[in-house]
């Protein structure tokens, strides 16, 4: 259930903060957006709880297995669908093409490949983000359990809740910067059309968040 409410939340985000092309507002794009995040919702979170359903199914509770399946996968699998979910929702950005600017702000076309580059670093960026968030707090809870510090299971759940915030504060800014939200992209690059369009070295498109 925690699996399918992140992922709505990610997919919801992603929906609203993606590139703002022209082109995507028209309603057949917008509805075949919800049909994708609607697929991609169902999948990441089939996928992200099946490690643990297949460890209880084949009854699979050796302690490394629980080491592995329950501390160390969950990370690695939630950054991956993340990215993923990314990429479906905005599928429409490089089969549509998304408006290159000049230097100057003037718009010389729609470019595929412009799309495909800005939902590559937005998912890569994402997968970044949430891998890390919930890696790294995983790795040290083992830790922190070992040298018994906190001996409760409030105790336990708090240490948890802060070290995954104060890494999701530390990652945020990091994944935010990995890409500027303004993308350059060669004219080289580009479309044969859009080449013709202008004589400038390199365009620029919002990669959105």
């Amino acid at each position: 259930f925690l699996q399918f409410v992140f992922h709505t939340y990610t997919t919801g985000f992603t929906l609203l903060n993606g590139n703002g092309t022209a082109k995507a507002e028209e309603y057949s794009v917008q509805q075949k957006q919800v049909f994708y995040s609607l697929g991609a919702i169902s999948y990441a979170a089939c996928i992200g709880a099946l490690p643990l359903v297949f460890m209880n199914r084949y009854t699979l509770k050796t302690p490394l297995t629980q080491l592995v399946v329950k501390k160390l996968l969950p990370a690695p699998l939630l950054g991956l669908m993340s990215a993923f979910t990314v990429a479906v929702v905005r599928s429409p950005e490089f089969e549509n093409g998304i408006e290159v600017m000049d230097r100057n702000g003037k718009v010389v076309g729609l470019s595929k490949k412009a799309g495909e580059k800005a939902v590559k670093e937005t998912a890569l960026s994402r997968g970044v983000l949430f891998g890390t968030t919930f890696f790294l707090p995983s790795v040290l809870m083992y830790f922190v359990e070992r040298a018994k510090v906190a001996k409760t299971p409030h105790a336990l759940a708090s240490v948890r809740m802060l070290m995954i915030t104060s890494v999701l504060a530390g990652m945020l800014p990091v994944s935010l910067s990995m890409f500027p939200q303004c993308g350059e992209i060669k004219r080289a690059d580009l479309e044969p059309e859009i080449l013709s369009s202008t004589e400038e070295t390199e365009l620029f498109y919002n990669r959105g968040i």
